[in-house]
């Protein structure tokens, strides 16, 4: 990935989390990693990617807004993340291991 830090913010309901989305990227130097996922239950969430002060400035607002249109289930910044997250994060296949 080769970023230093990746911000998570799931809502509930899929306005919300595009309009959250919307000011995250208007708010700071970050990138959309992937598409925006629905979980199941209403649950929908988005991974941004960026150095870590951008991605912190980016899911606050992102959050702020998400809120002020319906629920926020949480917002979370990993800083410097293992690379072994990155499967799960951008949704890749890992790569065969070699015999």
């Amino acid at each position: 990935m080769g970023k230093q830090a990746v911000g998570l913010l799931e809502t509930r309901g899929l306005c919300c989390l595009v309009s959250g989305v919307d000011a995250a990227l208007k708010a700071a130097s970050v990138e959309l990693t992937g598409p925006m996922r629905s979980i199941g239950s209403g649950l929908c969430n988005a991974v941004v990617t960026g150095d870590v002060a951008a991605v912190k400035a980016a899911i606050d607002a992102g959050a702020d807004t998400a809120a002020s249109l319906g629920e926020v289930v949480t917002a979370h910044v990993i800083a410097r993340p293992d690379e072994a997250i990155d499967p799960v994060i951008v949704g890749e296949k890992p790569a065969p291991k070699s015999k």
